[in-house]
Formats: structure tokens, sequence, C-alpha cells
């Protein structure tokens, strides 16, 4: 089994900066992609930023310029760096991961965290 857990949210100003945090821990092989995701009330959750194992990045248009996605993978940890923040931005944030749990698996698993809250007001 795998337990992904975020870290890093909080109250934040217009403008400020957080740093999210999630780390896998358990039954890993491999990390393959991992990303974050947030969600609204009463929306569907949106994706905010991929990274694959190579480092290749994705970012949803709202958030391009403003926010980087990171991986260590040493320690199986992805973050995210938010800058710049705006109230749009005002969401839980939860952190997705696709895992190889061990060398004889064949099928890869999409892990999700529990989420952390992100608020953004003055």
């Amino acid at each position: 089994q795998v337990q992904l857990v975020e870290s890093g949210g909080g109250l934040v100003q217009p403008g400020g900066s957080l740093r999210l945090s999630c780390a896998a821990s358990g039954s890993i092989f491999r990390a393959n992609a991992m990303g974050w995701y947030r969600q609204v009330p009463e929306k569907e959750r949106e994706l905010v930023a991929v990274i694959t194992s190579g480092g290749s990045t994705n970012y949803a248009d709202s958030v391009k310029g403003r926010f980087t996605i990171s991986r260590d993978d040493a320690k199986n940890t992805v973050y995210l760096q938010m800058n710049s923040l705006k109230p749009e931005d005002t969401a839980v944030y939860y952190c997705n991961a696709n895992i190889r749990p061990s060398y004889y698996a064949h099928v890869d698993i999409d892990y999700w965290g529990k989420g952390t809250l992100v608020t953004v007001s003055s």
C-alpha cells in the first residue's frame, strides 16, 4: 500500500507565496508521473501541474508563470511552489502519483492524497 501525505497549505494574502509538499511512502518500486490537482466546492477537480519521471512538466494555463512543480525521487516527494497567488487559487489541493508498487507488478496504480487547503485572501 502507498500513502501520499500533503503539507504546506494555509492562509496567504494575494500576491504571496506557498510551497506544497507531497511525500509518498509504502511499497514503491518506481514513481512515474506525479502531480497536483485542485478542487473547489461544486466544481470538478482540475489539473494544476504534472511532472513525469523524466522531469517534463505541464501546467494549467491559469498557473503558468506563477507555479513551479518539482520532484525529489530520492525522497519520493513532489513539490509545488506557488507564487503571485490570487484569490481564485483558493482550493483544496490534492497530490496524485502513478506508482509501480514492485518490480514484479504488471500494472501502475494511481494514488491520491487527502488534500490540503489553500486560502488566498486579504
